[in-house]
């Protein structure tokens, strides 16, 4: 039983690794190297991510600067961060490429903070999902009588416990980034 409730927790985990991930993505006016994770250059024929190509900096709030450690790979670099989602055109001087971050307007950080919203809301419904997964379960071994309706009562007692800590993080994390996009 106590495994039980460790894969549950497991999956709950996952899921906040999960959001605090797809969230990182999300730029708030400010350079984060995290918005190039899922940015990867065609190195030699290998997919590989930016970050293991070359340095990647943060000189000032808004600017990224990306020095590829072969310079004969700062046009595959271009290519890649303008084939990508990033919504920022790449500045190349041969050595290094600047990637320099607008500020957002009212409105985009208003379209933002819905979007952290609803991958807020995604995730608790990812939690809820594994909540009730693991109550089905428990309830087929009532059925086999392998617990007792007493155990069940437990069980689904520490499950809710587990769920609402879970959503609770959710909710801190969402507004935390929230806030982040909405900061002047």
């Amino acid at each position: 039983m106590k495994n039980a409730y460790k894969e549950v927790e497991e999956k709950m985990e996952k899921t906040i690794h999960f959001l605090k991930e797809d969230l990182s993505g999300i730029r708030a006016g400010r350079a984060n190297p995290a918005i190039l994770e899922k940015v990867h250059v065609d190195y030699y024929g290998v997919s590989t991510p930016i970050s293991q190509i070359g340095n990647i900096a943060v000189p000032e709030a808004r600017t990224l600067i990306i020095q590829p450690w072969d310079v004969s790979m700062i046009k595959e670099v271009e290519k890649a961060l303008l084939a990508s989602d990033i919504g920022i055109t790449p500045n190349n001087d041969g050595k290094v490429i600047r990637l320099n971050f607008p500020p957002l307007t009212e409105e985009r950080r208003k379209e933002l903070t819905k979007v952290v919203h609803k991958k807020g809301e995604d995730n608790k419904v990812a939690i809820r999902s594994i909540r009730r997964d693991a109550l089905e379960l428990f309830k087929a071994q009532k059925k086999k009588s392998e617990i007792t309706e007493d155990d069940l009562k437990d069980i689904e007692k520490d499950i809710q416990e587990l769920t609402d800590k879970y959503v609770k993080k959710i909710d801190q994390i969402s507004s935390t980034k929230e806030k982040e996009i909405l900061e002047v």
